[in-house]
């Protein structure tokens, strides 16, 4: 057998090898925020009509998040409406929103929502975040004390100005 048949016979059998790997998909946490976007998606129509349900449906999801991610969403979520109330509140994929014209400026995302050992605000690319050609996006969150408060604040009035 030639070099080049032997190397066929090679690249075919690692083809065969991963065409027989199964396809693992989505987790079950990923499946349940896709589901949770398609109604959310519905409830935004309403919410961009009425500020007050997307308020409702946020206070909502963070009542029903176990400590200390409530404590956490809930402090954010006041920090937010201090310091940026241009910022509508909604849900987005399960999760405690922020929009500005129906674009989602940031978001909390809670550590059980994914299974992560911290919470994430997270800014999305219509925030106003921009330094240079390099800046966060997302910041993980164990707890809140004066000092990171005071960074949320600024960092949600840096996005919207």
């Amino acid at each position: 057998m030639s070099q080049s048949e032997k190397k066929i016979t090679q690249d075919s059998t690692k083809n065969a090898e991963t065409t027989n790997k199964k396809y693992k998909g989505f987790s079950d946490e990923e499946r349940a925020a896709m589901k949770e976007r398609a109604k959310e998606q519905k409830a935004e129509a309403r919410a961009n009509k009425n500020r007050e349900e997307g308020e409702n449906d946020v206070l909502t999801k963070i009542t029903a998040l176990p400590e200390p991610d409530r404590a956490m969403a809930a402090r954010i979520h006041e920090i937010i409406k201090e310091n940026a109330p241009v910022l509508a509140p909604r849900t987005w994929y399960g999760m405690p929103a922020y929009a500005i014209d129906g674009k989602i400026v940031c978001f909390f995302q809670p550590a059980i929502k994914f299974n992560t050992r911290y919470a994430t605000l997270g800014f999305n690319d219509s925030a106003n975040l921009d330094e240079g050609a390099l800046w966060p996006v997302a910041f993980a969150l164990k707890e809140l004390t004066d000092t990171e408060e005071a960074k949320i604040a600024a960092l949600v009035r840096k996005a919207v100005g």
